[in-house]
């Protein structure tokens, strides 16, 4: 498929459009995400990772959605060019009034994009706040041990090292209680028994461990 077929599928898929409407669009969201309307008769071979996840990015946003999930949207790309997709998609948010999910494990990524942070353990969410609020206090001890192995903004930065004993379980027959009181340095006898509900430390800060 060329280029734009692949932009173009939702629009052709709910009809919802003529085929000229559909050519203008196509050519109208490609220069949205930095591509010449030209390259619509592109194959997605003649493009790098970058020019892709931007063509990616267009057949996103080309049947005007409010919700865009973005699975690992840079995780791919060199440096360099993921901090170029990620303004493209912080721009694109501002210009649309667009809502983003965003699942990601690299940790700048979700400091730059996300408003709200939401962190999941074994398909579970043990924590969620403000952006701001999660990095600056995190609560829950699994929290805390992704950030202490994430690499500090500078080399001068000094933060306490947790390493966490054993292995993720099986998500298919996960531990009793607090999933994550096998590995965690701070289990009680209560952790194993009892699944800890979410509790609010500060406005909009909520985290499910029984240390709170």
């Amino acid at each position: 498929m060329r280029v734009r077929e692949i932009v173009a599928e939702t629009l052709v898929i709910n009809r919802q459009s003529s085929s000229g409407e559909v050519k203008q669009r196509v050519a109208e969201i490609l220069e949205a995400v930095g591509r010449r309307p030209q390259q619509a008769d592109l194959f997605p071979h003649e493009f790098s990772g970058g020019q892709r996840q931007r063509i990616a990015v267009a057949s996103a946003l080309v049947s005007n959605p409010k919700l865009i999930v973005l699975d690992e949207p840079v995780s791919a790309l060199d440096v360099s060019i993921r901090a170029q997709i990620m303004n493209l998609l912080v721009d694109l948010q501002k210009q649309y009034g667009l809502s983003y999910l965003l699942i990601a494990h690299h940790l700048a990524t979700t400091r730059y994009m996300a408003h709200e942070v939401a962190v999941m353990y074994l398909g579970k969410i043990v924590e969620r706040a403000r952006t701001k609020e999660l990095f600056k206090n995190p609560l829950h001890p699994y929290t805390k041990a992704l950030f202490s192995a994430a690499l500090p903004a500078h080399p001068d930065i000094v933060r306490e090292e947790i390493i966490l004993a054993g292995e993720v379980p099986s998500p298919i027959n996960p531990p009793s209680g607090c999933r994550f009181h096998p590995r965690c340095p701070f289990a009680m006898s209560r952790c194993s028994e009892v699944e800890p509900q979410e509790k609010a430390m500060a406005p909009g800060h909520l985290v499910a461990c029984h240390l709170y």
